[in-house]
């Protein structure tokens, strides 16, 4: 567990935020989970997340390639479980935009066009956001973007070692670990509903 001060909040934290790494933030290790730049246990990080999603007025989330296509076995049915978490949560799913290089054709007006993905949250009024199947290399340069000019919780489903530019971030998501946060979110909005 790490002693860090720095917290990774909703923003706007202004126009460059410093990367949550540069602050101390560290990634989880296996069984792990970060919660606002803090390592948690993976459980607890469900719970949360289920409360931020339960709580939203515009939850959204944005599968990226990763998920969007079913480019190798297993992917459809993460797709699947994710479509049904949305369902539960009654968010609305924006897909990612197709920003893999075209090669060997290359249209610089497209591909060197930066994302603005806080444009995306502004004009949707989004208040939380779920990247999941997103590749690491654009959700942590998207994570930034949306903390540095929104107030927007963003929380990231990885499929690899997380993302310390999300308030909340889970590591190594496979189906199983889709179906079980569904599973905790679902219990929890029950829990909700009767109180």
């Amino acid at each position: 567990m790490s002693n860090n001060l720095y917290r990774v909040q909703a923003g706007p934290e202004g126009y460059l935020p410093p990367a949550a790494a540069s602050m101390g933030v560290v990634l989880p290790e296996k069984g792990e989970a970060i919660v606002e730049g803090e390592i948690t246990l993976v459980d607890e990080a469900m719970k949360e997340i289920g409360k931020k999603l339960l709580t939203a007025k515009n939850p959204v989330f944005f599968p990226g390639p990763q998920i969007l296509w079913a480019w190798k076995e297993g992917v459809a049915e993460r797709a699947r479980a994710i479509k049904e978490l949305a369902e539960v949560v009654g968010a609305r799913i924006i897909p990612m935009p197709d920003y893999r290089p075209k090669y060997p054709m290359i249209n610089p007006a497209i591909e060197i066009n930066p994302n603005h993905p806080n444009l995306t949250i502004w004009h949707n009024k989004i208040d939380v956001c779920v990247f999941v199947g997103v590749h690491c290399h654009f959700a942590n340069v998207a994570l930034k973007i949306i903390r540095g000019g929104t107030d927007c919780y963003t929380i990231a489903l990885c499929g690899e070692a997380g993302h310390e530019d999300a308030m909340i971030s889970l590591r190594d998501v496979d189906l199983a670990v889709i179906q079980k946060l569904t599973a905790v979110v679902a219990e929890l909005k029950e829990v909700m509903v009767h109180d």
